[in-house]
């Protein structure tokens, strides 16, 4: 990994490091976004929904599924990159303040524990089929469905590699 310029922040952190980061925003009055995914092959529908999101507050957080669940989720041949890598690329776009990693089947537990103020996932999601929205409304927050960009999917790419 090449070395950060002087004073630049560190925007890939762990579960402890987020919660205290968005703690102290919130204390801010600021309005934290939270959203998840696997985000392994970056294209621009990726980009788009992170730009989406980041709309909707302040602070945009994304958490990272790490491999293992992705393998477990989408077969063997998933991720085709790994955890720190697919992190470190969101944590480089502008739309994303700070990127964690999460190692259980679904983002519940680090939802409970964030506390965001908004919660983002893609409109292909059923409402009732969104995790976590239970913890977000339960303190007031909103939970959006964001349009997918039709045509751009990790799998599509793939898929196209592959012929």
């Amino acid at each position: 990994m090449s070395r950060r310029p002087e004073g630049e922040r560190v925007r890939v952190v762990s579960r402890e490091a987020c919660v205290a980061q968005v703690r102290a925003w919130q204390a801010e009055g600021r309005t934290v976004v939270f959203t998840n995914g696997v985000f392994d092959l970056l294209h621009v529908g990726h980009l788009r929904y992170l730009q989406a999101a980041r709309a909707e507050g302040d602070h945009l957080v994304v958490a990272v599924n790490t491999d293992d669940t992705v393998r477990a989720a989408k077969g063997p041949d998933r991720p085709v990159h790994p955890a720190d890598d697919r992190a470190e690329l969101l944590a480089g776009l502008t739309a994303v303040d700070l990127v964690t990693l999460f190692d259980e089947p679904t983002p519940a537990a680090l939802i409970a524990a964030v506390q965001p103020d908004v919660l983002v996932k893609g409109a292909d999601w059923p409402l009732d089929q969104i995790v976590g929205r239970d913890t977000v409304w339960a303190r007031g927050g909103r939970v959006v469905r964001v349009p997918t960009e039709v045509g751009h999917s990790t799998t599509g790419l793939i898929g196209k590699i592959r012929q």
